[in-house]
């Protein structure tokens, strides 16, 4: 998957057999993941944290968009404002 934001595209790549949940317990979210799967978490961080990335660059991942059925959404955003 590849994102192009302000011109510039990031590669988010996937590590085969890559297992994600998203749960919400209320007062807290619990990603629970695979070592592929937190594989490629990793790799997601690290490209919006790539130099040049714009602020405000972000990844959605959802049910059915790379986090297993039942799972909460979640966004991944580069915010370099305080």
């Amino acid at each position: 998957m590849s994102a192009a934001t302000d011109g510039i595209t990031r590669v988010f790549t996937w590590e085969e057999g890559a297992r994600i949940e998203v749960r919400n317990l209320g007062g807290e979210i619990v990603i629970e993941a695979n070592a592929a799967g937190l594989k490629t978490l990793a790799g997601h961080l690290l490209a919006l944290a790539q130099d040049g990335t714009p602020d405000g660059a972000h990844l959605h991942l959802e049910e059915n968009n790379g986090l297993e059925q039942g799972s909460v959404g979640m966004v991944l955003e580069r915010c370099d404002d305080e």
